[in-house]
């Protein structure tokens, strides 16, 4: 009878353990929450002080329809790596993780050609507030981003330095990157269509 009690107590700890959100990913889930948050109250305060009046119209220039293009193949590309990873195929995994770390530094290249842009068609941080909130959304932005392109800098050693074993530390870390890419990648979208959308 004692085993059976113990047997069963152990099937209860292994049950919560694999049902228990790791530390690390709810932290991170937290952490996307806040941005989001965030994100969410520079969008309310576009409306608003878009309402007030003094307000300048321009289209987004063409460039930053590039950079959402490429943000979403460097998306693509990450979750192709980490099924690469989670198979074995050590070879595709380097491949499309490296794919996804270029694809996340076009990115931030073409958002800048996207200033530039701006700058050349007279609409500067100072010009109007409708500008500056495009200049202060879209560069937020970008420096979560770096963040991410750090992680994935991180990721491109572990894949070339190391020798390739699938652990669970190395499973987790690809899994919070993962995440925490394809928030980005999702925050964006939504960023451009709703900047997109405004005139």
């Amino acid at each position: 009878m004692s085993r059976i009690k113990m047997r069963v107590q152990t099937v209860n700890m292994e049950y919560r353990s694999r049902n228990r959100i790791h530390p690390q990913k709810f932290a991170l889930w937290v952490a996307c929450a806040s941005i989001t948050m965030m994100f969410a109250a520079f969008t309310s305060s576009y409306l608003v002080r878009r309402a007030a009046g003094n307000w300048l119209e321009f289209p987004l220039p063409t460039v930053f329809y590039f950079s959402t293009a490429a943000i979403v193949l460097s998306s693509v590309t990450l979750h192709l790596s980490y099924r690469f990873f989670k198979s074995g195929a050590w070879q595709s995994y380097r491949i499309f993780l490296l794919a996804a770390f270029v694809l996340g530094l076009a990115f931030l290249a073409l958002q800048y050609q996207g200033w530039v842009a701006l700058q050349q068609m007279g609409v500067t941080i100072n010009t109007n507030p409708s500008g500056s909130f495009v200049y202060v959304i879209s560069g937020v932005h970008a420096a979560h981003i770096l963040g991410g392109v750090t992680a994935l800098g991180v990721a491109l050693l572990h894949a070339f330095v190391l020798p390739f074993k699938a652990t669970s530390a190395r499973k987790l870390r690809f899994e919070l990157t993962l995440t925490y890419w394809h928030f980005v990648d999702v925050l964006w979208i939504y960023l451009f269509f709703f900047l997109l959308l405004q005139p």
